[in-house]
């Protein structure tokens, strides 16, 4: 889990890179910007996606804790679930076109894709219990000391403000915010999960990956 920014920065840099060849070819950044998130999607083989949707089932679900980590566990995709899925997605490409449309699409695919998994070691970090005595969840919750997440944090704050001097100084200060702002997103939503659920789970992990992911997308897409 301490590990997970760096996971993000491998897999970001081949889904840039999918991206901008994209670009290159039709000049056309919603394009671009769809080939770069589904590389995204099937680099990781959707896990993030499958864990935002389930996690949205049940805090949609309106049941009690138990019944509620139960829905989330099946293999099929409620409404709830669906919704979120078109929304999060809506916005991951939406702001990258945005961001590609301002020549830094390929920094923004980057730092998105290590904010995301940074928030994944956020939520490890500390008292943050999980909600099944079994499970990813059960395995890696409080695996992270709070000073190495927060070093971690500043690690990735770091690489992204220098990603982000490649293209421009904007360009610089958007991605460095991106980090804190996408880490705050994903905060909120864990802070409800651990609330509605008791703690951390597989899928509440993937949810925060793309909750925090979108939204460091759309700091990015910020215009000049």
């Amino acid at each position: 889990m301490i590990s997970a920014p760096l996971v993000g920065l491998g897999v970001g840099a081949v889904a840039a890179g999918a991206g901008q060849v994209v670009q290159w070819w039709t000049r056309a950044p919603l394009i671009s910007a769809s080939i770069a998130i589904a590389a995204l999607a099937a680099l990781t083989r959707g896990l993030h996606l499958d864990g935002l949707a389930d996690t949205a089932d049940g805090l949609g679900s309106g049941k009690p804790a138990a019944e509620a980590l139960d829905i989330m566990k099946q293999s099929d995709i409620g409404p709830f679930g669906v919704v979120a899925l078109i929304l999060v997605l809506a916005v991951q490409i939406s702001s990258l076109a945005a961001a590609y449309d301002v020549h830094r699409g390929p920094v923004a695919v980057v730092v998105a894709a290590m904010t995301g998994r940074l928030a994944v070691t956020a939520a490890c970090s500390g008292p943050i219990p999980a909600a099944r005595p079994d499970g990813l969840g059960a395995w890696v919750a409080g695996s992270v000391r709070v000073r190495t997440a927060m070093a971690a944090g500043i690690a990735v704050a770091v690489v992204s403000g220098l990603l982000g001097l490649i293209v421009d100084p904007q360009t610089a200060v958007l991605a460095v915010a991106a980090v804190p702002l996408g880490i705050a997103g994903a905060l909120v939503l864990l802070i409800r999960c651990v609330q509605r659920f008791g703690g951390i789970t597989g899928d509440v992990l993937g949810a925060l990956a793309e909750t925090g992911a979108a939204i460091a997308l759309l700091v990015l897409a910020a215009r000049p």
